[in-house]
């Protein structure tokens, strides 16, 4: 059986004869495949893939985003490190410096995480390592432009839940 008679032959001459075509304009017009390896950097030890687990941890260690990895992954976690009651009516906002930025939906449980705070910390280094967070900071709600009407003192501030 010839090539001409075999359609499988035929399609893979064809394909490398289109190769061949396609790698000679490229080098007419200058754009030569690579030959030096893509990649520069350390190579492993063996050829074999690494774990994408490991593979990840190593590059977070050599680009130095270990700790924010942890407290990014310390505030995805924000429900089952603090509770699902707590966790409704507050939400960690950042991380600077050793200092956590919680806020609150209302003052009432603005209050609850200042009392909260020690145990907190606690916790929070428990995740991310002793020493990580040295202190947590509270904010309450944000106050909001208050609707004027016939039965508003003016510069009234009222009983509502809006002190932060």
């Amino acid at each position: 059986m010839s090539v001409d008679d075999n359609p499988t032959a035929r399609g893979a001459a064809m394909a490398r004869e289109k190769l061949a075509q396609a790698k000679a304009d490229a080098a007419k017009r200058g754009q030569l495949p690579r030959r030096e390896p893509r990649r520069k950097g350390p190579c492993r030890e063996n050829g074999d893939p690494q774990l994408f687990g490991r593979a990840i941890a190593d590059l977070l260690a050599d680009r130095g985003w270990e700790r924010s990895a942890a407290v990014g992954g310390v505030f995805g976690r924000w429900v089952d490190i603090v509770g699902p009651d707590l966790a409704a009516h507050t939400k960690p906002e950042s991380f600077d410096d050793g200092e956590v930025l919680i806020a609150a939906d209302s003052t009432a449980w603005a209050t609850q995480v200042r009392l909260l705070a020690r145990t907190l910390v606690r916790r929070l280094n428990e995740e991310l390592g002793d020493g990580t967070v040295k202190k947590v900071k509270v904010r309450g709600p944000q106050n909001a432009p208050r609707s004027t009407g016939g039965l508003r003192v003016t510069g009234s501030r009222g009983p509502g839940d809006t002190y932060g």
